[in-house]
């Protein structure tokens, strides 16, 4: 257990006031409505679009990319400028992001239902969907900063709290996927509309309200400084992941992306004239493997417990539904208890350890019992990795501003469109690869690439054109498989707590853990004194 000095935060807090919860909920309820966008676009790719559409796999995944990609950019593209423009512009141009979406959403379906072109249609859906992710993208490049300087001396649980609105937006849009299944899949719009009532309810909270500046700004901190707390390197790796997610979309040459790339490095450095700080850099690191644990085993983790959850009776949908609802809980109740008690490293050095036992357990786990008591353990130990990392970023780096406490969201997000989520398939690729015997598996198997380099993968084609016993077999062994790939996955957690163990020992020998205080008043907190017109 760790010590009342490591556990010590830069200040007292001060009582929170009308304002403050005026525009913490309006920012709670613009969250979920992100998330459940991110849910219901999930799921109409895999049913209702699918046959309005006519969508083979590659054209799913490119759709939903379209929703995904624009998000990653946007939140770091706005927080080199959102501070000049001010968060109450950023928020309404995410609701009108979120109108335009709806109305291009409803044309195509107005548009395949009346006969119209499937294709045009379709494209329609691909760019109201990139609309969307900007959007979407939005609306956290403004509520982390606003957060965060409302809340400036418990910023890691007010983090950890606010972003209970990502899984309660995944709880309310799974339930409602599951329990309205056939409503859905008659008439889709019904999502759409979905969509639009918390976008009203928190446009409508959050128009009249006052923000505040950001305490990088009230402080007088330069632009130039927020830049070099991020540093070149900062810069590098976002901009890498930045311009290969850009060539992915467009199909430009790698060439193109290094050009881009050098550009970047060459004009951050002349600016801001700083490597970065090292505990940044260190942050954006372990954000990589942060970020597939939670997002990339999460959008994988309903196909891999299909089987088992199959042979209990239930949806595989609902071992995330029930994580994210573990979650949920947990941010809102859980989250200033543990920090107070364990620090912000403390409580990611436990999350990581319950990460690692709950895959693992996952990974063999066979009947209701023992898949919820394993989803449990996994679904407490991913519930406070982002919003904590969150927390650490801003109370270690204020200087840093909306820019270092955002561009290590999108760094996560690009992480895991480009790099994790691909892993993570290609090691349960691997792992049926290891499970079929060699002879079938030559068969069925097919040569592809991702960004890794070359793999082997099973042909879904070629094993239903097999005799119906030696498909069932194969499918059965495939499904295993890939299930016990859970634990070649747990390694992203294994790396974090590695990381985690290292940092509580840098800070151990300065002292302990403590927030970096940018007013200089020990005992200031809550709502500034300066807020945006």
């Amino acid at each position: 257990m760790l010590s009342s000095e490591e556990s010590k935060q830069s200040g007292p807090a001060a009582p929170v006031s009308s304002e403050q919860m005026k525009v913490f909920w309006g920012c709670f309820i613009a969250l979920i409505t992100t998330s459940t966008a991110f849910i219901t676009r999930a799921i109409l790719i895999n049913t209702a679009w699918k046959t309005d559409f006519g969508l083979n796999d590659v054209k799913g995944q490119e759709l939903f990319g379209a929703g995904i990609w624009p998000f990653a950019i946007s939140i770091i593209l706005f927080s080199f400028f959102i501070d000049k423009i001010g968060y109450k512009m950023a928020m309404f141009f995410s609701a009108i992001c979120y109108v335009i979406y709806a109305a291009m959403a409803l044309m195509a379906y107005s548009s395949v239902h009346s006969g119209g072109s499937p294709d045009s249609a379709y494209q329609m859906l691909y760019w109201g969907s990139v609309i969307l992710g900007l959007g979407n993208g939005t609306v956290e490049a403004f509520i982390n900063p606003v957060v965060a300087t409302l809340f400036n001396r418990e910023k890691a649980k007010w983090l950890n709290i606010l972003h209970a609105g990502w899984p309660a937006g995944l709880v309310i849009g799974g339930i409602i996927s599951i329990v309205m299944a056939s409503q859905i899949a008659a008439d889709w719009r019904i999502v759409v509309y979905l969509l639009a009532a918390p976008a009203i309810v928190y446009l409508i909270m959050l128009a009249p309200a006052n923000f505040p500046v950001q305490e990088r700004v009230a402080s007088g901190t330069t632009y130039k400084e927020m830049l070099a707390e991020f540093g070149v390197i900062g810069a590098a790796i976002a901009g890498w992941l930045v311009f290969k997610q850009l060539e992915g979309v467009f199909g430009w040459s790698p060439l193109i992306t290094w050009a881009f790339l050098l550009a970047t490095i060459i004009g951050y450095g002349a600016y801001a004239q700083s490597l970065g700080r090292p505990l940044m850099i260190i942050m954006c690191l372990i954000m990589m493997p942060l970020a597939t644990t939670e997002l990339g085993t999460d959008g994988a983790i309903t196909g891999i417990m299909e089987g088992p959850m199959k042979a209990a009776g239930l949806n595989a949908a609902w071992v995330l539904v029930y994580t994210s609802f573990i979650m949920m809980v947990l941010r809102f109740v859980a989250a200033g208890p543990l920090i107070k008690k364990l620090t912000p490293l403390g409580l990611l050095l436990m999350c990581a350890t319950l990460a690692i036992l709950g895959l693992n357990m996952l990974a063999g786990a066979q009947g209701l019992v023992m898949i919820f008591f394993a989803a449990t353990l996994y679904g407490i130990g991913k519930s406070f990795f982002w919003p904590t990392t969150l927390g650490i970023v801003s109370e270690q780096f204020p200087k840093g501003g909306a820019l270092t406490l955002n561009a290590i969201a999108g760094i996560g997000m690009l992480t895991v469109g480009i790099i994790g989520g691909p892993l993570i398939g290609r090691m349960q690729e691997g792992a049926a690869e290891k499970a079929i015997d060699s002879a079938t598996y030559q068969r069925i198997s097919k040569e592809d690439k991702y960004i890794l380099g070359p793999y082997n993968a099973v042909d879904g084609a070629k094993v239903k054109a097999l005799p119906a016993d030696e498909m069932a077999k194969v499918q059965a062994t495939e499904q295993g498989a890939k299930q016990g790939a859970l634990s070649t996955i747990s390694i992203f957690p294994v790396i974090m707590l590695l990381s985690y163990i290292g940092l509580f020992m840098y800070f151990k020998t300065r002292g302990g853990y403590k927030a970096v205080d940018l007013s200089g008043d020990e005992a200031a907190g809550g709502l500034p004194a300066a807020v945006e017109a």
